[in-house]
């Protein structure tokens, strides 16, 4: 049978408008845009009408629900640039939903988002709440991690404190000299009238953040220099209770203290061990018979042994002794972003920030934070009690036994003698590599609960080796990672500069993250 010839389809690009008057038939029932419009209904946006009086001279405001509406629907498909959020509000149907056909443009949408970055983070909260109303959020484990985020700023950009204090105050010197000119130009010309100051007219605000970056640098220094008396007088104290014949526990920090408590040490472990060979003699100079094994000899003991090579160590390197100066070569300050900070990533270093992450055993992020240190152990207790009251706040909501945390997870970046004694919910926190920790719970298995006389380390480390221990701890990873390898496919990049400013764009980029959560949880048809 000859088939029949047929046409293309036809391009018709001036067909008369064939789309439904009603915006509503425009994109199916389940689409992503309804839940986003249909969550900011519910969210308390009082604060962001509170800015927004709308009242006197001049054209109408933007709705501020439609604008957040539009910001959360951006950051949910990672759309984070303004002007292509508002590039988007003429080419993408969505969009075009969300603002009614009335695109703003990139400077409202850029404006309206640094204005209201103090509301980003109780707009998460409330989110939370939705997504627990809509059974998820489940407790039984929560796994806390970071991860680095780049900055809107150049890695190339860091500039030391000579080299900022010269350019502040060459700017200062020339904003000097323009003054003292446009006094006398203003003296002898007064019908003229006053100038735009320099500060003003710099649009780039280069100045500002010169003098945000020194600030930044010399707010370092104070902090090394503090951290270094701390740690001076650290050292002294073990030193004088090394002295005094006591035990002092952990490796001998480097410094001026670093021969003398050596020494000491030494000397406390010769007097044990003599003291030891001592009581033996006498009780065979008694005449009685000794009980157990003799004393080896004082030199050979291990930890006679292991104290002489200690002292070998200090006069072998004199230059570790000396307290280290606080220089200022190795201080450093972005003039981007002064507040952002260089980051060791397995990639290299990447200028940014670490951002923290609480998330549940259904992957639903409770908590975020964003720090300006590269480790993570310092941010551990307030996520946990950012996790705790979250799962605090939901239970008493929804008095659904989910909303109670179970177990807190958290790697080995967190482990410290802080973090591990610290009251609060129950935690498993490695202290070591993951396949350290496996090996360990294969090779040497324990049973029960920790003994009572141990510290928090034997203790987690008991745990850690029992079987419930090391399988509720494996699923730390797949509950954390996960979260967070989804949350930087919308923020691998913060598009705003400051400490402030970067953290509530996490927040909003958070709250996306959870509304997509619900979307994908919701029942299909």
């Amino acid at each position: 049978m000859t088939g029949v010839a047929r046409s293309y389809r036809p391009v018709l690009r001036d067909q008369p408008f064939l789309l439904p008057p009603d915006m509503r038939e425009w994109l199916p029932e389940d689409h992503l845009v309804w839940l986003v419009l249909e969550i900011v209904e519910q969210l308390d946006r009082s604060p962001l009408h509170a800015r927004h009086l709308n009242t006197g001279c001049g054209r109408a405001a933007y709705d501020p629900d439609m604008l957040l509406a539009l910001l959360i629907y951006a950051y949910c498909l990672g759309v984070r640039s303004s002007r292509q959020i508002e590039q988007r509000c003429v080419t993408d149907v969505a969009f075009r939903v969300v603002c009614a056909q009335d695109g703003p443009d990139h400077t409202t949408i850029a404006r309206f988002r640094a204005d209201h970055q103090d509301a980003f983070a109780a707009l998460f909260t409330q989110v939370l709440q939705v997504a627990a109303a809509a059974g998820l959020a489940r407790f039984g484990t929560v796994a806390i991690d970071g991860t680095k985020i780049a900055a809107n700023a150049s890695r190339d950009a860091n500039r030391q404190h000579d080299w900022l204090s010269r350019e502040v105050n060459a700017i200062l010197t020339q904003a000097q000299r323009v003054d003292a000119a446009e006094d006398v130009e203003q003296t002898e010309r007064p019908g003229n009238g006053p100038r735009l100051p320099a500060g003003l007219g710099d649009r780039s605000g280069r100045a500002a953040r010169l003098a945000a970056a020194l600030a930044e640098v010399q707010a370092q220094q104070r902090a090394q220099q503090q951290a270094e008396q701390q740690r001076e007088a650290t050292a002294a104290a073990r030193l004088e209770r090394a002295q005094a014949g006591a035990s002092v526990i952990g490796r001998i920090p480097h410094g001026p203290h670093r021969l003398a408590e050596a020494q000491a040490h030494l000397a406390r472990e010769v007097a044990l061990q003599q003291a030891k060979l001592d009581r033996r003699a006498a009780v065979i100079a008694s005449g009685r018979r000794p009980v157990g094994r003799p004393p080896v000899p004082v030199e050979q003991h291990p930890h006679v042994i292991r104290a002489r090579r200690a002292v070998e160590a200090a006069l072998a390197q004199p230059a570790a002794c000396e307290p280290s100066p606080v220089t200022q070569t190795t201080l450093v300050a972005n003039t981007s972003d002064p507040q952002s900070r260089l980051m060791p990533t397995r990639c290299g270093f990447v200028q940014g920030y670490n951002a923290q992450v609480a998330v549940t055993a259904d992957q639903v992020i409770v908590a975020v934070q964003l720090g300006q240190s590269p480790n993570d152990f310092a941010a551990f207790v307030p996520m946990m009690h950012a996790a705790q009251a979250a799962a605090d706040q939901l239970h008493e909501r929804t008095d659904d036994p989910r909303h109670v945390i179970g177990t807190v997870l958290a790697d080995a970046g967190y482990a410290s003698d802080a973090n591990l004694a610290e009251p609060g919910p129950d935690r498993l926190i490695a202290l070591g590599k993951s396949r350290d920790q496996a090996r360990a719970a294969r090779t040497a298995p324990t049973t029960g609960p920790p003994p009572p006389d141990a510290t928090p380390r034997q203790a987690m480390d008991h745990r850690l080796r029992t079987a419930e221990g090391a399988q509720r701890y494996k699923r730390r990873g797949a509950t954390v990672e996960p979260g967070i390898g989804n949350l930087k496919k919308l923020l691998d990049r913060f598009s705003r500069r400051g400490l402030d400013a970067a953290a509530s764009e996490l927040h909003l980029a958070a709250t996306a993250f959870n509304i997509l959560k619900i979307h994908r949880a919701m029942p299909v048809g």
